[in-house]
């Protein structure tokens, strides 16, 4: 018998590359999952549907976490001090809808604690938090070609320009909170 209380949190903090690498590192994570959510379009979306703008899909991520070991509100935090949470529809050089800020999220709880979060972390950015916080509707897996991205194009130009720096910054400010002590 387990004594794991597992949870799931939606997120999308532009693209999901840079916040499944980022959740990958953190205690209590058991695992990551991009894919899609949000948006308007019937059926399965594909990325590059997507990445098309037109569909209304957010890339997001959906993290299965031990609610023992890491809370909701902790993943709220780390998710948004390692991404950009005041720019509307855009994280650095990715600019539409799919790579907005958004908290989707599965409960009434989750929705409270999203609010107070959001709410105290705004005094720490210099420009409002335009991050979204919605109900989760249909969470959609992205190919397999997009799981597990960094582990395996570490060397990648977007990997070594984006994601490595944003890796930094959560082992900078959240070390207490990685599976790992840097």
């Amino acid at each position: 018998m387990s004594n794991k209380n597992l949870q799931l949190a939606t997120l999308g903090g532009g693209c999901f590359w840079c916040t499944e690498a980022v959740f990958q590192e953190v205690k209590g994570v058991e695992k990551v999952i991009s894919g899609y959510s949000g948006g308007n379009a019937p059926g399965h979306p594909t990325y590059r549907e997507i990445c098309s703008g037109l569909t209304g899909h957010a890339e997001v991520v959906q993290i299965t976490f031990d609610a023992n070991i890491i809370s909701y509100e902790d993943i709220l935090v780390i998710f948004m001090t390692t991404h950009d949470p005041t720019t509307l529809n855009r994280q650095g050089a990715d600019v539409g809808t799919q790579y907005r800020s958004v908290i989707f999220y599965h409960n009434e709880s989750q929705k409270e604690i999203a609010e107070v979060v959001v709410k105290e972390i705004a005094s720490h950015y210099d420009n409002p938090i335009v991050t979204e916080i919605s109900s989760l509707d249909v969470f959609y897996e992205a190919e397999k070609e997009h799981q597990d991205y960094y582990k395996n194009n570490q060397t990648q130009g977007y990997c070594s320009f984006v994601i490595t720096p944003k890796l930094a910054k959560l082992r900078k400010i959240h070390a207490d909170k990685l599976r790992y002590q840097q």
